[in-house]
Protein backbone atom coordinates (compact mmCIF):
# COMPACT_ATOMS: atom_id res chain seq x y z
CA UNK A 1 0.00 0.00 0.00
CA UNK A 2 1.28 3.53 -0.65
CA UNK A 3 0.54 5.25 2.60
CA UNK A 4 2.11 8.87 1.24
CA UNK A 5 -0.78 9.02 -2.14
CA UNK A 6 -3.40 7.36 0.14
CA UNK A 7 -6.23 9.78 1.84
CA UNK A 8 -5.59 10.15 5.49
CA UNK A 9 -7.91 8.93 7.82
CA UNK A 10 -8.85 9.06 12.24
CA UNK A 11 -8.81 6.68 14.06
CA UNK A 12 -11.94 5.62 16.22
CA UNK A 13 -10.31 7.30 19.39
CA UNK A 14 -9.85 10.73 16.93
CA UNK A 15 -6.51 10.33 17.41
CA UNK A 16 -4.50 11.00 14.11
CA UNK A 17 -3.69 7.30 12.33
CA UNK A 18 -0.60 6.42 11.34
CA UNK A 19 -1.48 7.25 7.93
CA UNK A 20 -2.11 10.82 8.54
CA UNK A 21 1.23 11.27 10.67
CA UNK A 22 2.83 10.24 7.19
CA UNK A 23 1.06 12.68 5.25
CA UNK A 24 1.37 15.90 7.31
CA UNK A 25 5.71 15.00 7.06
CA UNK A 26 7.31 16.58 3.69
CA UNK A 27 8.31 13.84 1.36
CA UNK A 28 11.98 13.47 0.17
CA UNK A 29 13.37 14.42 -2.56
CA UNK A 30 16.52 15.39 -4.81
CA UNK A 31 16.97 18.70 -6.86
CA UNK A 32 19.45 19.07 -9.82
CA UNK A 33 19.02 22.09 -11.87
CA UNK A 34 22.14 22.30 -13.65
CA UNK A 35 20.81 25.41 -16.49
CA UNK A 36 22.65 28.60 -16.68
CA UNK A 37 20.42 30.95 -16.68
CA UNK A 38 21.37 34.68 -18.51
CA UNK A 39 18.34 36.57 -17.59
CA UNK A 40 18.37 40.54 -19.14
CA UNK A 41 18.70 42.85 -22.07
CA UNK A 42 21.08 42.24 -24.17
CA UNK A 43 22.37 38.37 -22.79
CA UNK A 44 21.49 37.25 -26.22
CA UNK A 45 25.08 38.31 -26.99
CA UNK A 46 26.84 35.99 -24.46
CA UNK A 47 25.77 32.82 -26.06
CA UNK A 48 28.71 32.55 -28.24
CA UNK A 49 30.81 32.49 -24.63
CA UNK A 50 28.88 29.12 -23.55
CA UNK A 51 28.81 26.76 -26.98
CA UNK A 52 32.13 25.70 -27.77
CA UNK A 53 34.00 27.62 -30.57
CA UNK A 54 34.58 24.45 -32.91
CA UNK A 55 30.94 23.62 -32.41
CA UNK A 56 28.50 23.22 -35.84
CA UNK A 57 25.13 24.47 -34.65
CA UNK A 58 21.97 23.80 -35.28
CA UNK A 59 19.60 26.62 -35.30
CA UNK A 60 16.47 25.67 -34.54
CA UNK A 61 13.01 28.08 -34.82
CA UNK A 62 9.69 28.66 -35.26
CA UNK A 63 7.70 30.21 -38.43
CA UNK A 64 10.04 32.94 -38.79
CA UNK A 65 8.39 35.49 -36.07
CA UNK A 66 12.44 35.92 -34.49
CA UNK A 67 13.01 37.23 -38.06
CA UNK A 68 10.53 40.34 -37.65
CA UNK A 69 11.40 41.16 -33.96
CA UNK A 70 15.24 41.67 -34.34
CA UNK A 71 15.91 38.47 -32.54
CA UNK A 72 17.27 35.89 -35.67
CA UNK A 73 19.72 38.89 -36.06
CA UNK A 74 21.00 39.00 -32.57
CA UNK A 75 21.57 35.50 -32.76
CA UNK A 76 23.31 35.41 -35.83
CA UNK A 77 25.62 38.17 -34.61
CA UNK A 78 26.73 36.60 -31.56
CA UNK A 79 27.41 33.19 -33.13
CA UNK A 80 29.24 34.99 -36.18
CA UNK A 81 32.07 33.00 -35.38
CA UNK A 82 30.53 29.55 -35.88
CA UNK A 83 29.19 27.36 -38.53
CA UNK A 84 25.23 27.44 -38.59
CA UNK A 85 22.90 25.30 -40.40
CA UNK A 86 19.62 26.73 -40.07
CA UNK A 87 16.19 24.75 -39.78
CA UNK A 88 13.04 26.79 -39.36
CA UNK A 89 8.82 25.81 -38.99
CA UNK A 90 8.79 23.96 -35.58
CA UNK A 91 4.58 24.24 -35.26
CA UNK A 92 3.23 25.82 -32.25
CA UNK A 93 2.54 21.57 -31.26
CA UNK A 94 6.24 19.92 -31.61
CA UNK A 95 5.13 17.60 -34.33
CA UNK A 96 7.19 14.43 -35.05
CA UNK A 97 7.23 14.35 -38.58
CA UNK A 98 9.09 17.78 -38.50
CA UNK A 99 11.28 17.35 -36.54
CA UNK A 100 12.71 13.79 -37.75
CA UNK A 101 13.51 16.30 -40.43
CA UNK A 102 15.44 17.97 -38.41
CA UNK A 103 17.23 15.32 -37.37
CA UNK A 104 18.54 14.37 -40.55
CA UNK A 105 19.70 17.32 -41.28
CA UNK A 106 21.33 16.74 -37.89
CA UNK A 107 22.94 13.72 -39.22
CA UNK A 108 23.46 14.91 -42.85
CA UNK A 109 25.57 18.21 -41.70
CA UNK A 110 27.39 16.39 -38.69
CA UNK A 111 25.38 18.98 -36.22
CA UNK A 112 27.02 18.95 -32.91
CA UNK A 113 25.29 21.63 -30.72
CA UNK A 114 21.40 22.68 -30.98
CA UNK A 115 20.14 26.43 -30.43
CA UNK A 116 16.39 26.68 -29.58
CA UNK A 117 15.31 29.74 -30.66
CA UNK A 118 11.53 30.22 -29.79
CA UNK A 119 8.82 29.07 -26.90
CA UNK A 120 8.20 26.05 -25.28
CA UNK A 121 7.55 24.34 -28.58
CA UNK A 122 10.80 25.06 -30.32
CA UNK A 123 12.65 24.17 -26.76
CA UNK A 124 10.77 20.89 -26.76
CA UNK A 125 11.53 20.27 -30.11
CA UNK A 126 14.99 20.22 -29.70
CA UNK A 127 14.96 18.31 -26.32
CA UNK A 128 13.32 15.44 -28.95
CA UNK A 129 16.12 16.27 -31.09
CA UNK A 130 18.93 16.11 -28.69
CA UNK A 131 17.85 12.62 -27.06
CA UNK A 132 16.72 11.33 -30.85
CA UNK A 133 20.74 12.41 -32.54
CA UNK A 134 22.26 9.93 -30.16
CA UNK A 135 19.33 7.25 -29.88
CA UNK A 136 20.28 3.62 -31.33
CA UNK A 137 17.57 2.20 -31.56
CA UNK A 138 15.67 2.43 -35.00
CA UNK A 139 12.67 4.03 -34.17
CA UNK A 140 13.06 7.62 -32.55
CA UNK A 141 9.41 7.69 -31.79
CA UNK A 142 9.84 4.65 -29.14
CA UNK A 143 11.55 7.44 -27.03
CA UNK A 144 8.10 8.60 -25.83
CA UNK A 145 6.15 5.60 -26.42
CA UNK A 146 8.20 2.87 -23.98
CA UNK A 147 9.29 5.46 -22.06
CA UNK A 148 12.56 5.70 -22.39
CA UNK A 149 14.85 8.13 -20.12
CA UNK A 150 17.60 10.32 -22.15
CA UNK A 151 20.66 10.09 -19.89
CA UNK A 152 22.65 12.02 -22.45
CA UNK A 153 21.85 13.95 -25.01
CA UNK A 154 23.21 16.13 -27.86
CA UNK A 155 24.29 19.69 -26.15
CA UNK A 156 21.70 22.42 -26.38
CA UNK A 157 21.10 25.88 -25.25
CA UNK A 158 17.91 27.63 -25.97
CA UNK A 159 16.65 31.61 -26.23
CA UNK A 160 13.51 31.82 -24.80
CA UNK A 161 11.25 34.41 -27.08
CA UNK A 162 7.50 32.92 -25.59
CA UNK A 163 7.55 32.82 -21.78
CA UNK A 164 4.75 29.50 -21.01
CA UNK A 165 6.01 26.39 -20.46
CA UNK A 166 9.21 26.27 -17.93
CA UNK A 167 11.04 24.68 -20.89
CA UNK A 168 13.61 26.85 -20.57
CA UNK A 169 15.01 25.28 -17.12
CA UNK A 170 13.86 21.81 -17.20
CA UNK A 171 14.31 18.43 -18.81
CA UNK A 172 10.44 17.69 -20.16
CA UNK A 173 9.35 18.03 -23.44
CA UNK A 174 5.80 16.71 -25.19
CA UNK A 175 5.83 15.87 -28.14
CA UNK A 176 2.94 15.48 -30.86
CA UNK A 177 2.41 12.69 -33.79
CA UNK A 178 -0.31 13.87 -36.63
CA UNK A 179 -0.87 10.57 -38.13
CA UNK A 180 -1.70 8.67 -34.49
CA UNK A 181 -2.69 11.33 -32.76
CA UNK A 182 -0.85 11.24 -29.77
CA UNK A 183 1.33 13.99 -28.10
CA UNK A 184 3.20 12.19 -25.26
CA UNK A 185 6.12 13.33 -22.90
CA UNK A 186 9.66 12.34 -22.44
CA UNK A 187 12.43 13.27 -20.33
CA UNK A 188 15.68 12.68 -18.54
CA UNK A 189 18.55 14.66 -17.08
CA UNK A 190 20.63 14.48 -20.03
CA UNK A 191 17.47 16.78 -21.50
CA UNK A 192 18.44 19.64 -19.13
CA UNK A 193 19.62 22.88 -21.54
CA UNK A 194 23.30 24.05 -21.09
CA UNK A 195 22.25 27.18 -20.57
CA UNK A 196 18.73 29.27 -21.04
CA UNK A 197 18.71 33.76 -22.43
CA UNK A 198 15.89 34.72 -20.81
CA UNK A 199 15.80 38.77 -22.06
CA UNK A 200 12.57 40.25 -21.15
CA UNK A 201 12.66 42.73 -24.29
CA UNK A 202 11.26 39.81 -26.81
CA UNK A 203 7.66 39.94 -24.33
CA UNK A 204 6.84 43.42 -26.50
CA UNK A 205 6.18 41.78 -29.54
CA UNK A 206 4.17 38.77 -28.29
CA UNK A 207 0.10 38.90 -29.37
CA UNK A 208 -2.04 39.23 -26.79
CA UNK A 209 -3.61 35.79 -26.85
CA UNK A 210 -0.16 34.22 -26.68
CA UNK A 211 0.73 36.45 -23.22
CA UNK A 212 -2.48 35.43 -21.87
CA UNK A 213 -1.71 31.50 -22.93
CA UNK A 214 1.39 31.95 -21.30
CA UNK A 215 -0.14 33.43 -18.21
CA UNK A 216 -2.90 30.31 -18.15
CA UNK A 217 -0.17 28.22 -18.84
CA UNK A 218 2.56 29.24 -16.45
CA UNK A 219 -0.35 29.64 -13.72
CA UNK A 220 -1.92 26.00 -14.59
CA UNK A 221 2.00 24.80 -13.84
CA UNK A 222 2.03 26.12 -10.30
CA UNK A 223 -1.47 24.73 -9.25
CA UNK A 224 -1.02 20.68 -10.60
CA UNK A 225 2.23 21.07 -8.37
CA UNK A 226 0.44 22.55 -5.59
CA UNK A 227 -3.53 21.72 -5.69
CA UNK A 228 -3.29 18.45 -3.73
CA UNK A 229 -3.78 18.34 0.09
CA UNK A 230 -1.45 19.68 3.06
CA UNK A 231 1.79 18.03 3.77
CA UNK A 232 3.38 20.62 6.19
CA UNK A 233 5.97 21.88 3.34
CA UNK A 234 5.23 25.54 4.23
CA UNK A 235 8.16 26.91 2.01
CA UNK A 236 6.80 25.34 -1.43
CA UNK A 237 3.52 26.48 -0.58
CA UNK A 238 4.54 29.92 -0.34
CA UNK A 239 6.44 29.59 -3.22
CA UNK A 240 3.78 28.10 -5.36
CA UNK A 241 1.39 31.09 -3.96
CA UNK A 242 3.54 33.62 -4.19
CA UNK A 243 4.15 32.83 -8.15
CA UNK A 244 0.20 32.76 -8.64
CA UNK A 245 -0.05 35.63 -7.13
CA UNK A 246 2.79 37.50 -9.04
CA UNK A 247 0.81 36.01 -11.66
CA UNK A 248 -2.53 37.43 -10.90
CA UNK A 249 -1.22 40.86 -10.59
CA UNK A 250 1.29 41.30 -13.50
CA UNK A 251 -1.40 39.44 -16.03
CA UNK A 252 -3.62 43.10 -16.75
CA UNK A 253 -0.56 45.13 -16.76
CA UNK A 254 1.20 42.95 -19.24
CA UNK A 255 -1.97 42.89 -21.48
CA UNK A 256 -1.87 46.67 -21.55
CA UNK A 257 1.62 47.19 -21.43
CA UNK A 258 4.06 44.46 -22.55
CA UNK A 259 6.62 46.23 -23.43
CA UNK A 260 6.98 47.49 -19.85
CA UNK A 261 10.40 45.96 -19.06
CA UNK A 262 10.05 45.41 -15.13
CA UNK A 263 6.66 43.86 -16.17
CA UNK A 264 7.76 41.64 -19.04
CA UNK A 265 10.53 40.78 -16.59
CA UNK A 266 8.23 39.21 -13.69
CA UNK A 267 6.17 37.83 -16.29
CA UNK A 268 9.27 35.84 -17.96
CA UNK A 269 10.19 34.59 -14.00
CA UNK A 270 7.46 33.47 -13.19
CA UNK A 271 7.19 31.13 -16.46
CA UNK A 272 10.33 29.96 -15.50
CA UNK A 273 10.13 29.22 -12.09
CA UNK A 274 6.37 27.79 -12.26
CA UNK A 275 8.11 24.84 -13.64
CA UNK A 276 11.88 24.38 -13.22
CA UNK A 277 11.78 21.37 -10.43
CA UNK A 278 11.76 24.11 -7.63
CA UNK A 279 7.94 24.03 -6.07
CA UNK A 280 7.48 20.30 -6.80
CA UNK A 281 10.19 18.98 -4.42
CA UNK A 282 8.79 17.83 -1.63
CA UNK A 283 5.05 17.70 -2.19
CA UNK A 284 2.48 15.27 -4.31
CA UNK A 285 2.06 16.35 -7.59
CA UNK A 286 -1.46 16.27 -9.53
CA UNK A 287 -1.14 16.62 -13.40
CA UNK A 288 -4.42 15.06 -14.37
CA UNK A 289 -5.28 18.55 -15.96
CA UNK A 290 -2.41 18.22 -18.39
CA UNK A 291 -3.19 14.41 -19.45
CA UNK A 292 -6.80 15.19 -20.32
CA UNK A 293 -5.70 18.63 -22.11
CA UNK A 294 -2.99 17.17 -24.23
CA UNK A 295 -5.66 15.02 -25.00
CA UNK A 296 -8.38 17.52 -26.40
CA UNK A 297 -5.26 19.42 -27.87
CA UNK A 298 -4.74 16.53 -29.89
CA UNK A 299 -8.91 15.83 -30.64
CA UNK A 300 -9.55 19.70 -31.59
CA UNK A 301 -6.08 21.17 -32.45
CA UNK A 302 -6.75 23.66 -29.07
CA UNK A 303 -4.11 25.63 -27.10
CA UNK A 304 -2.70 24.08 -24.95
CA UNK A 305 -3.26 26.58 -21.92
CA UNK A 306 -6.55 27.01 -23.19
CA UNK A 307 -7.34 23.29 -22.58
CA UNK A 308 -6.02 23.36 -19.14
CA UNK A 309 -8.25 26.24 -18.40
CA UNK A 310 -10.87 24.17 -19.64
CA UNK A 311 -10.13 21.20 -17.76
CA UNK A 312 -8.93 22.87 -13.93
CA UNK A 313 -12.23 24.34 -13.13
CA UNK A 314 -13.98 20.88 -13.42
CA UNK A 315 -11.09 18.81 -12.20
CA UNK A 316 -11.24 20.94 -9.10
CA UNK A 317 -15.20 20.49 -8.70
CA UNK A 318 -15.13 16.41 -9.27
CA UNK A 319 -12.02 16.32 -6.74
CA UNK A 320 -13.63 18.51 -4.39
CA UNK A 321 -13.48 16.59 -1.19
CA UNK A 322 -9.74 15.39 -1.85
CA UNK A 323 -8.31 18.90 -2.70
CA UNK A 324 -10.56 21.34 -0.41
CA UNK A 325 -7.82 21.92 1.98
CA UNK A 326 -5.59 23.12 -0.39
CA UNK A 327 -8.08 24.81 -2.25
CA UNK A 328 -9.30 26.84 0.81
CA UNK A 329 -5.69 27.86 1.67
CA UNK A 330 -5.20 28.64 -2.09
CA UNK A 331 -8.34 30.75 -1.38
CA UNK A 332 -7.49 32.55 1.45
CA UNK A 333 -3.51 33.10 0.43
CA UNK A 334 -4.09 34.11 -3.25
CA UNK A 335 -7.24 35.36 -3.01
CA UNK A 336 -8.21 36.63 -0.24
CA UNK A 337 -11.50 34.23 0.70
CA UNK A 338 -11.90 34.50 4.37
CA UNK A 339 -15.62 33.96 4.49
CA UNK A 340 -17.43 30.75 5.12
CA UNK A 341 -16.42 26.98 6.01
CA UNK A 342 -13.48 25.15 4.30
CA UNK A 343 -15.64 23.99 1.77
CA UNK A 344 -17.78 26.71 0.73
CA UNK A 345 -14.23 28.67 0.64
CA UNK A 346 -12.80 25.71 -1.75
CA UNK A 347 -15.61 26.56 -4.47
CA UNK A 348 -15.26 30.32 -4.43
CA UNK A 349 -11.50 29.78 -4.82
CA UNK A 350 -12.42 27.52 -8.19
CA UNK A 351 -14.68 29.95 -9.13
CA UNK A 352 -11.82 32.73 -8.52
CA UNK A 353 -9.70 30.61 -10.99
CA UNK A 354 -12.36 30.22 -13.65
CA UNK A 355 -12.80 34.12 -13.87
CA UNK A 356 -8.81 34.69 -13.48
CA UNK A 357 -8.93 32.48 -16.88
CA UNK A 358 -12.01 34.51 -18.21
CA UNK A 359 -10.29 37.87 -17.46
CA UNK A 360 -7.71 36.94 -19.90
CA UNK A 361 -10.43 36.35 -22.66
CA UNK A 362 -9.79 32.82 -22.05
CA UNK A 363 -13.09 30.77 -22.64
CA UNK A 364 -13.37 27.58 -20.40
CA UNK A 365 -15.66 25.39 -22.16
CA UNK A 366 -14.88 22.79 -24.80
CA UNK A 367 -18.02 24.45 -27.02
CA UNK A 368 -15.98 27.80 -27.14
CA UNK A 369 -13.52 26.23 -29.68
CA UNK A 370 -15.21 23.06 -31.71
CA UNK A 371 -19.09 22.07 -32.38
CA UNK A 372 -17.85 18.52 -32.94
CA UNK A 373 -17.59 17.71 -28.78
CA UNK A 374 -20.23 14.77 -28.76
CA UNK A 375 -17.91 11.90 -28.08
CA UNK A 376 -14.64 13.83 -26.86
CA UNK A 377 -15.14 12.58 -23.41
CA UNK A 378 -15.34 8.90 -24.12
CA UNK A 379 -12.43 9.65 -26.63
CA UNK A 380 -10.44 11.35 -24.14
CA UNK A 381 -10.74 8.82 -21.49
CA UNK A 382 -10.05 5.51 -24.20
CA UNK A 383 -7.14 6.98 -25.28
CA UNK A 384 -5.98 7.87 -21.56
CA UNK A 385 -6.83 3.96 -21.10
CA UNK A 386 -5.23 2.81 -23.83
CA UNK A 387 -1.42 3.69 -22.67
CA UNK A 388 -2.39 2.53 -19.05
CA UNK A 389 -3.26 5.63 -17.15
CA UNK A 390 -5.92 4.39 -15.52
CA UNK A 391 -4.89 5.77 -12.16
CA UNK A 392 -3.66 9.49 -12.13
CA UNK A 393 -3.62 12.61 -9.75
CA UNK A 394 -1.94 12.90 -6.09
CA UNK A 395 -4.41 9.84 -4.72
CA UNK A 396 -4.46 7.67 -7.99
CA UNK A 397 -8.24 8.35 -7.97
CA UNK A 398 -8.70 9.59 -11.92
CA UNK A 399 -10.06 6.48 -12.95
CA UNK A 400 -11.11 6.45 -16.70
CA UNK A 401 -14.71 6.80 -15.26
CA UNK A 402 -13.81 10.10 -13.54
CA UNK A 403 -11.68 11.33 -16.73
CA UNK A 404 -15.22 11.33 -18.47
CA UNK A 405 -17.33 12.76 -16.71
CA UNK A 406 -14.54 15.35 -15.84
CA UNK A 407 -14.25 16.22 -19.31
CA UNK A 408 -18.22 16.06 -20.29
CA UNK A 409 -18.69 18.49 -17.33
CA UNK A 410 -16.41 21.11 -19.37
CA UNK A 411 -18.71 20.87 -22.50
Amino acid sequence: MDLINSIPTIEPNGEPSVLQIIQIIMLNFELVNPVKILFGKGEIAKIKKHIPNQAKVLLLYGKGSIKKNGIYDQVVSALSDHAIVEFGGIPANPEYSILMKALSVIKNEEINFILAVGGGSVIDGAKFLSSAALFEGEEPWDILTKGIRTEKGMPFGTVLTLPATGSEMNSGSVISRKETGQKLGMGGPGLFPKFSVLDPTVVASIPNRQLANGITDAFTHVMEQYMTYPIGADLQDRFAESIMSSLIDTAPKLIDNPSDYTIASNFMWCCTMALNGLIQKGVPNDWAIHAMGHELTALHGIDHARTLAIIAPRHYAYFLENKKEKLAQYGERVWNITEGNIEERAKQAIEKTESFFHSLDIPTRISAYTNDFKNTAEKVSTALESRGWVALGEHKAVTPDAVKEIVEASY
